[in-house]
């Protein structure tokens, strides 16, 4: 991480990220939540800490630091904020050019590319039925679909104005852009588990065919941003151990 910056105050600012911790209690547990603002922060270049909160023995100073709120929540130079929405945005309010990047993506279609990825995953995983499971199976490959054609798909900003050719494709790396933005901080945490734990409990993998997606994922692998606030692969097994039923016979 970089060197401390100073805020408008001319003080640096103080932030302490409170994230689960995984199975061993101490490190980092399958939560998007948590790995969306972690990787915010990483991609503000501010300094900050981490502390896992392991919820079976949740600590009593955290218990009065934020009671009653599990992870992930923050300390901002003392005040605690536990809305994650909302923490996103004050952090890029108050951790704003020009000494902090600007983290918004510029074409707001990128903010809902994907969006219904985790629930058409949520209804597959969950099912019981094999009756249904085709149709789940379907509904979560279409949602992944539209993700795909999204990046596929050319940018305003990708378009030559001057080309007399229409160009339609695009070869980024993530969804706003060559570069890593809020939305991806969103949906990128959500997409690895859909990769995970469909592989583990349904042998189910993303088609090569979605050469956008995979795309996405395999630039989301080359970024220490993503990579280094991400659980291990077994976190993320062991938290759906219990959610994803097995198909009856």
């Amino acid at each position: 991480m970089t060197e401390p910056s100073t805020d408008g105050a001319g003080k640096d600012p103080e932030i302490e990220l409170f994230v689960k911790a995984g199975i061993d209690g101490e490190s980092i547990g399958n939560c998007p939540f948590s790995q969306r603002l972690f990787m915010i922060l990483w991609l503000k270049g501010v300094v900050f800490n981490v502390t896992t909160v392991d919820l079976k023995r949740k600590p009593a100073d955290l218990h009065n630091l934020a009671p009653g709120t599990h992870p992930p929540f923050l300390t901002y130079n003392g005040d605690v904020k536990t809305d994650i929405n909302k923490i996103e945005e004050f952090l890029e309010e108050v951790l704003a050019p020009p000494k902090y990047p600007k983290l918004a993506a510029k074409n707001r279609e990128s903010n809902t590319a994907g969006i219904d990825i985790f629930a058409k995953f949520s209804a597959y995983i969950k099912n019981t039925k094999k009756e249904a499971n085709d149709g789940l199976e379907k509904s979560l490959l279409k949602a992944l679909g539209k993700l795909d054609s999204y990046l596929n798909g050319a940018l305003p900003d990708e378009i030559d104005a001057n080309s007399m050719e229409e160009e339609k494709s695009s070869s980024r790396k993530f969804l706003d852009g060559n570069e890593l933005t809020l939305a991806d901080c969103n949906l990128l945490p959500k997409l690895h588990i859909v990769k995970v734990v469909a592989k583990k409990y349904r042998n189910f993998e993303i088609p090569g065919d979605m050469k956008g997606v995979w795309r996405y994922l395999n630039s989301a692998g080359s970024r220490d941003e993503f990579t280094n606030t991400c659980p291990a692969d077994k976190e993320v097994e062991l938290a759906y151990q219990d959610v994803a039923k097995r198909l009856a016979k």
